[in-house]
């Protein structure tokens, strides 16, 4: 038989045992699914980092090609269902391309194929940009920034030319442009000025000059901007309760 002294070491050796083969356990399944998430996040890194190598062709030409600034600006990229958060990006409005870097560094220009939407916070604000595709009925394609979306959406074209030896005439130079559009019962439109915009909205004329007079609005192609808070006024005319 085995005395109470004897029990008691006993136990202690089972105890200790069980213990080593749970700390055992425990450190195999967190390697699991430490590699289980390893290889999701390589897998997802592949799908955003389906692109190539960006070199800039352009260090001849004065001023940049692209929007805001030359600095990496933080964003995120949506590709299909997945979202990729807390990304640093810039927006090549001369070749219409998106940019960001790899986890080792390198410039990566995306597949603009893949790419649905993405986002860029400049200056304490965010810009939303969507991919188009032309069709049949609509010219527009490439990345635009929708600065208001409903039933009518406002949505703005950014874009660089190269203007020819337009410094000191020797060197050439990046100029910036854009183009504003509303999309109204399928069709995008391009506004060309002030009038343009208005005779859109023909079918709620009276509310919305009143409204553009109470509230001292001044709407100027040169900031896309100012056409905003009218067409949120306006869609919500158009289309109450939805």
């Amino acid at each position: 038989m085995i005395n109470l002294k004897g029990k008691r070491i006993f136990y202690f050796i089972i105890d200790i045992t069980l213990i080593y083969c749970l700390s055992d356990f425990t450190s195999t399944v967190k390697g699991l699914v430490t590699s289980s998430y390893e290889n999701h996040d390589s897998i997802e890194k592949q799908i955003l980092y389906n692109g190539r190598a960006w070199r800039n062709l352009y260090t001849k030409i004065k001023g940049d090609q692209f929007l805001f600034t030359t600095d990496l600006l933080p964003g995120s990229v949506t590709i299909g269902k997945r979202t990729f958060e807390n990304l640093i990006l810039k927006y090549d409005i001369y070749n219409d391309e998106l940019l960001t870097t790899t986890d080792h560094g390198i410039i990566l220009q995306l597949n603009k194929e893949m790419v649905d939407y993405f986002n860029m916070t400049y200056i304490n604000k965010t810009y939303f940009f969507k991919r188009l595709d032309a069709d049949s009925i609509n010219a527009l394609s490439g990345y635009v920034c929708v600065l208001f979306e409903g039933h009518v959406s406002l949505l703005v074209k950014y874009r660089k030319e190269i203007l020819l030896l337009a410094v000191e005439n020797r060197y050439d130079l990046f100029n910036q442009l854009h183009k504003i559009y509303l999309k109204k019962d399928g069709e995008i439109i391009l506004i060309n000025s002030k009038r343009d915009f208005l005779k859109q909205l023909e079918d709620r004329k009276p509310q919305v000059r009143t409204f553009i007079k109470s509230n001292k609005l001044k709407i100027t192609k040169r900031t896309p901007e100012s056409f905003q808070p009218v067409i949120e006024y306006y869609d919500r005319l158009r289309y109450p309760n939805q």
